[in-house]
């Protein structure tokens, strides 16, 4: 699947953006699918559960910032903070 993204970063990388919890979450998924990689596989390599690594897919409330923090660094990606760009919601539901 090929995803239109008119965001591009440093070195011409693709930028996800995410503006919801679910939205970070399937971004996570797809890179962790992107790498052959299952729930199981990430919980084992952060020392999460593998119910943990489901409920951010999920965007499910409660995940704490050390556990997102795993998940990036176990993933190999890290977050970018950066004012908001004027976009109507389509675009970016559009990009993920």
């Amino acid at each position: 699947m090929v995803y239109a993204n008119p965001y591009t970063g440093v070195g011409g990388y693709k930028i996800d953006i995410a503006r919801s919890p679910q939205q970070l979450g399937a971004i996570l998924r797809r890179y962790r699918k992107k790498g052959a990689l299952t729930q199981t596989d990430v919980a084992a390599g952060t020392q999460l559960r593998q119910a943990t690594i489901s409920a951010l897919e999920n965007g499910e409330a409660g995940t704490q910032l050390r556990t997102l923090a795993e998940v990036l660094a176990a993933l190999n990606l890290e977050l970018v903070v950066q004012p908001r760009r004027k976009s109507s919601p389509s675009d970016i539901e559009d990009l993920i």
